[in-house]
């Protein structure tokens, strides 16, 4: 009976470990933390005056997100939409045929080192910089219109899919390289039958994922005079007509929730 009792008192709650043992140095450094939150807050300058003006403009924007208008502008309001969904099937095709190679370069277990020094550095490169940046030198480079955002959206899926192959692909089961390796098989052969299949799956989600993620992004270039929906949204809040900005919204989630479902859908019938 003892023995039974035993490792059950053995087992008892005990408080996990401090990180900083002393108690001095935990209150001096929580209350350094509380200290600069409350002067962080108090450096920022708040105009009481703008927020109470900016709480009554939320108040219209929300009542005209309750009310959308579709017909008032309907026809820049289409004309934006088709602009955000070529921009986005473009972009996403371009990107993602560029974006293969390089993935296949950057990654190290198949790639010799100076082509993967030179892909991983595209990458780099690519991932840097966010896509509303890109955006402002390819309009300031080709003028307005949704020829830039193709262009900022083709550079951002490069670094995105890129990327997440090159990661998928070193780590990869290599026992299957070297069963088609150990066949006599030449670099492309391992590439398209040990490579290829176990990424596939994979690179399709990573796709599909990216076009929802261009459409959204299409929405945002477009505020810098990037083309697409954006553009339309943009001007729409510049005018105060909340009406026929709660329906470009209204759209966007519409049309973002259908590409959800509608790559959740395929990528169960991928895998």
């Amino acid at each position: 009976m003892v023995s039974a009792v035993a490792p059950a008192a053995s087992h008892r709650w005990r408080r996990p470990p401090v990180f900083i043992k002393s108690r001095f140095w935990r209150i001096a450094i929580y209350g350094g933390f509380f200290a600069y939150l409350v002067l962080a807050l108090w450096s920022i300058d708040l105009d009481w005056t703008r927020i109470v003006q900016g709480l009554d403009r939320g108040r219209r924007f929300i009542e005209g997100f309750l009310t959308p208008d579709f017909t008032s502008r309907w026809r820049d309001i289409r004309q934006g939409m088709v602009e955000s969904i070529t921009m986005t099937v473009c972009a996403s095709v371009v990107g993602i045929l560029i974006s293969i190679p390089i993935g296949i370069g950057a990654a190290r277990n198949i790639a010799p080192w100076p082509v993967h020094t030179v892909c991983r550095s595209i990458i780099a490169i690519s991932r840097a910089f966010q896509e509303i940046i890109i955006a402002i030198l390819f309009v300031a480079m080709f003028g307005f219109g949704p020829f830039a955002g193709f262009l900022t959206l083709s550079f951002a899926t490069i670094g995105f899919i890129s990327k997440l192959l090159a990661d998928d692909i070193e780590e990869v089961d290599e026992a299957q390289a070297e069963a088609i390796r150990a066949t006599g098989a030449g670099w492309w052969q391992i590439v398209n039958y040990a490579i290829q299949p176990q990424v596939m799956p994979r690179l399709i989600g990573l796709s599909l994922y990216r076009v929802d993620i261009n459409f959204r992004e299409s929405s945002v270039i477009g505020i810098v005079g990037a083309g697409g929906i954006g553009a339309t949204l943009n001007t729409s809040m510049e005018r105060y007509d909340y009406d026929t900005a709660g329906a470009i919204l209204i759209l966007i989630i519409i049309f973002v929730m259908l590409a959800e479902y509608g790559s959740s859908h395929i990528r169960k019938r991928v895998q």
